[in-house]
Parts: C-alpha cells; structure tokens; sequence
C-alpha cells in the first residue's frame, strides 16, 4: 500500500460480499442499493413536474432522500437545530421543507449569459444565495419544489443543468479554470474535458456506482486541479516519443479516511482520454464495494488491489490494449489559484478574484458579468480554491474592471488570509455539520488582517474550515485545516469548536512530496478562540522557519508547544 495512504483505510474482509457486481452479482446489501436496483434514478426527473403541482409533502421518500441527489437536489438543514443533536436526529427529523440545488459546472466556466441566467435563479427563487464551492459548482438554497421546473428550464435555456452534480454519479470535473487561455500550459484540457462531459454524464451506464465519484482534468503546469484527492485525474505530461498527453492516477479521496491518489505510470494520448475514463468508471461500477456505505469510494479498492492490478484490469478487461508507459508530472509552477491580473497567450488579460469563502449572491454574479462584459469579456471561471476567473479582458480597460468589480466585494489583491481560506457550508444549511463555518472564517479573516495589518508574509499559508469530518473544504491537505465539532464551555454547555490538522500539502502548493497534516494531541480550539490561535501559530511558523522553508515543512517538524 502506498505511503501515502491513510492507516484507517483498511482492506475488505475476507470471506464476505462486498457487493461488488462481477463477484458478488447484483443482489442489493443495503437500501441505497435496492432504491437504485428499481430504475435509473435519472428517471425522478419525469416525476419532478408533478412533485412541483402536488407540493412537497407528495414526494416520494426514495426520490426525496435519494434520486433527489442525481438531480443536484438536497433538503437543507433545518433552521434552529444545534450542532448537538446533529449526529442524534435522523434525516427526515434534520431537514427542511427547502433544498440545496447545485448547478453543475464543469471546469467551472461560464459564459456572462449563464452567470446572469444563474443571478436571476438566485434572487428569484433562492432568497439570493450562491456559493462558489472548492468543486466548481454554484451552490443555492432556500429552493422550493415548486420552483424547481421553471428553474431547470432557465438552466437548459443557457446549456446548464444539475445533472449528477450529487447522487452515486460521475460529479462535476474538475478542470483548469484557464484552460486555453494560460500562456505557459502544456495543453488546453478544455476539449479533453468536454469529450468526456459529452459522451457520458447523464449516461445510464454510469448512473448507479458504489458511491460518487470524481474527476480532474488539467494540462496547466500549476497542477490546479487537485489531482491527488480525486478518483480519477488527467495530469498533462510531455512523453519523449509520444509528444503532449496525460499521465493517469486514481483513487484519491479525502473525507474521514483519506487517501491520496497513485500514479498507474500510464500514458494516455489525448485521442484516449473519453474511453480511459469510461474503462476507470465501470471498474469502479463492477469491482467496487457496495455493502457499508462508508467503506463504498474507489480509494478502498485500490488501497486493496494496487496500481499495478489497478492498471492491468483496466487494459485487459476494459480497454483491450496496453497504454504506454509515461513519464510523472513535473513540479508545480505558478499560482494554483490563479489570483491577480496574468497575460493570456493571445494577449487580453485573465484577472483572478477573490470573494470570500466563496460566499457571493445574485446581485454578486449579475454585477460580475456586467462588468465582465464592460471590460470586453464574455466568459468566467469558478475555480475549486473558491475563487473566480475572468477571462479576455481587455488591458485597456482592466482598471475600470477592478474598481467595478470591487463595490461586489471582489479584488484581485486579497490578504493573504482572504485569498488563502476556504469554508464549507457549515451549519447554516448542512445536515452534516456541527459548527458554523463560513461566518467563523469571515470573522477570523478580519481579525487576522487587522493584526497583521503593515506585516509581510511572503509564502502562502492556507487556512480551510470545516463543519464535520467530512473534509468538503480539504482540512487533511491545508496548512490549517480546522475540522468542527462541539466542546463544553465553563459553564457546560456545547460551544462550536474545531480540532487542529497542520501541515497539509498538495503538489500545486509545495515543493516536496504531498501528504496529510498532523493533529496536536488534546488541541481543540473554540470559534471565539480561533483568531488568537491562528495569530500565534503563524507567528510561530514565521519567527521559527528555515530560510525559503514552506508552513507544512515547518509545521511537521515544530515541537508540539509551538503548536499550541
């Protein structure tokens, strides 16, 4: 097993169905298997119309908690439910009469069109929310059934859906938010994604896996598509005979035990990318376990059967011919995040922006897109560091774009700690989660900023918030990753509060190997208590660090005191 790997993740037991098809046959362990085994669950998208008519206490359970999600459609939380009963109510008990609906976009690009289709969706139907989350996607909330018709037909209008953006589905891509547009990238991956995109989300083929399944496609030198901690990745690669393709890795998932992606030292040319993914994604759909829920991701089986069986399954069963040998990414080069003003090959400009956690709205994107289009852009990228790209502006009007763009509460010039953080949804309106997040890491921006203020801090420090162990904002690979929980105050009663890991790192934002951050014995910290800690521990790292040494190399060395 890689040393990479988590010691939690642990092989499948000996003797037992696992639930994997071509082993064990189809016969459902569980109830998510029996609701998927009685039809597509695409197929609750006929239904939704009349689900709209009847209101929400007519729709199904299975489709309601389940199919749902292949539509991009979650119950939100409940409002007024602590975090301590999160873990203690079922989901019929946790959730609201309202949805999350995620809008899947792959590669995260847009055109200024959709951004205003998606604007008007917002504060039409979901009180004016929109999140930008770390998998590109546009998150709302607040949606009633009743809409959800009218608001798939503006999406369809404009070439958008919610497709599989959730369920046990092919999720969004990732994919470089510059792709075609970055001087010094190897490759546009943008046809290469769209390849994929085009032949098969929505397929039934791939409609019922064991559980999600994600993947990442860049040909940008930054490597800013986190391929490391995604089921599948395409990471451009120049191979001495065979010129400009990919290099392939799988099995990266984060969550409560993480794992990070191999290498299968395979070349793919770009004319193998669709087929290479399909033969990866029904290897996951035939061999993968479907018994316990938890124990159902990709990373499990190739933590049990290694590149190699990984890669000689994929040739002999799925591909029927070998892939070449190939030659490993180089190391990253650039900004992952893509934050600040950059010339583009053809000369216009691409200008990064930062919001705040990813925390925009509707009025946020109908501004941006206006001035987007003033600047003589059409077309925007969601990036997963939950930040946005506008693409093609004009130089001579990139100062008029910067002073439009900042009353929205977007810069191209954020603190490091604004441009460095990243939150998950939180308890505002997860199920999962046990403590606020994205108001907490609003707040502990403007304190770091204020106490920071005239200081330099010369190397990137990344800071992700949680709510649960779940890693959807990427604690185990942060430089401060902060998972929520709950803690007793003086007086016994819970308080938000977030358990420690420091010193992730991923290849786009260090020079050494990738691997997970360590946890300080017995550290807690409450959300009232974080700005003072972040404050001393980076104060730590700076006066105690080695000349050009990185956070995560500092972090994994310091003794524990330094730590606390």
């Amino acid at each position: 097993m890689s040393t990479h790997t988590s010691e939690r993740v642990r092989s499948a037991s000996p003797g037992r169905s696992n639930g994997q098809w071509l082993v064990d046959g189809h016969a459902p362990l569980n109830h998510n298997e029996e609701f998927k085994g009685v039809e597509n669950p695409l197929n609750v998208r006929a239904r939704i119309d009349e689900y709209a008519r009847q209101g929400f206490d007519s729709i199904a359970e299975d489709d309601l908690y389940g199919r749902f999600r292949w539509l991009g459609i979650y119950t939100q939380r409940k409002q007024g439910i602590d975090g301590g009963r999160t873990g203690t109510l079922s989901a019929e008990e946790l959730s609201d009469r309202y949805f999350m609906m995620r809008i899947r976009v792959d590669g995260g690009r847009l055109t200024t069109e959709q951004t205003r289709v998606i604007a008007g969706i917002s504060n039409e139907f979901a009180r004016g929310t929109a999140d930008i989350s770390d998998r590109q996607n546009i998150q709302l909330h607040w949606i009633e059934i009743e809409s959800v018709p009218e608001i798939f037909r503006r999406l369809e209008s404009v070439g958008l859906s919610t497709t599989t953006a959730c369920g046990d589905t092919p999720r969004v891509f990732l994919g470089s938010p510059v792709a075609g547009v970055a001087a010094d990238e190897l490759i546009d991956s943008g046809p290469v994604l769209e390849s994929i995109t085009s032949r098969y989300v929505g397929s039934e083929e791939v409609a019922n896996l064991p559980r999600k399944f994600k993947t990442s496609v860049t040909g940008n030198p930054s490597l800013d598509a986190l391929h490391e901690i995604n089921d599948v990745s395409f990471v451009a690669v120049e191979h001495p005979e065979l010129g400009i393709g990919f290099d392939l890795w799988v099995g990266g998932a984060l969550s409560t035990t993480p794992r990070l992606s191999e290498r299968l030292g395979a070349f793919v040319t770009v004319e193998q990318v669709p087929d290479v993914w399909f033969g990866v994604v029904r290897i996951f759909r035939d061999y993968g376990y479907r018994r316990l829920r938890n124990k159902a991701r990709m990373k499990f089986l190739l933590a049990d059967w290694g590149p190699e069986k990984f890669r000689q399954v994929l040739q002999d069963e799925y591909l029927g011919y070998e892939l070449a040998d190939g030659p490993a990414p180089k190391p990253a080069t650039g900004s992952a995040d893509h934050v600040g003003v950059h010339e583009q090959k053809d000369g216009r400009l691409y200008v990064g922006l930062a919001p705040t956690v990813g925390r925009i709205s509707g009025d946020v994107l109908a501004g941006l897109a206006d001035a987007a289009e003033a600047a003589g852009s059409e077309r925007l990228s969601l990036t997963p560091h939950q930040k946005v790209v506008v693409l093609d502006v004009d130089p001579a009007r990139l100062d008029a774009f910067l002073a439009a763009v900042e009353p929205l509460g977007l810069t191209a010039t954020p603190s490091p700690f604004r441009r460095h953080t990243m939150a998950c949804t939180g308890i505002e309106y997860c199920k999962l989660a046990f403590v606020n997040t994205k108001d907490t890491a609003r707040t502990v921006i403007g304190e770091l900023e204020k106490r920071f203020d005239g200081e330099t801090i010369d190397t990137p420090i990344t800071l992700h918030v949680n709510g649960c162990p779940n890693s959807c904002a990427r604690i185990q690979t942060a430089d401060i990753g902060l998972k929520g929980q709950l803690m007793k105050s003086k007086d016994g009663a819970d308080e938000f509060a977030y358990q420690v890991h420091l010193g992730g790192r991923l290849a786009e934002n260090q020079n050494g190997e990738p691997g997970f951050g360590r946890t300080v014995r017995g550290l807690k910290v409450s959300a009232d208590d974080l700005p003072d800690y972040v404050e001393r521990v980076v104060r730590s790292f700076l006066a105690e660090r080695d000349g050009a040494e990185t956070f995560a190399e500092w972090a994994h060395r310091a003794e524990e005191d330094s730590l606390k």
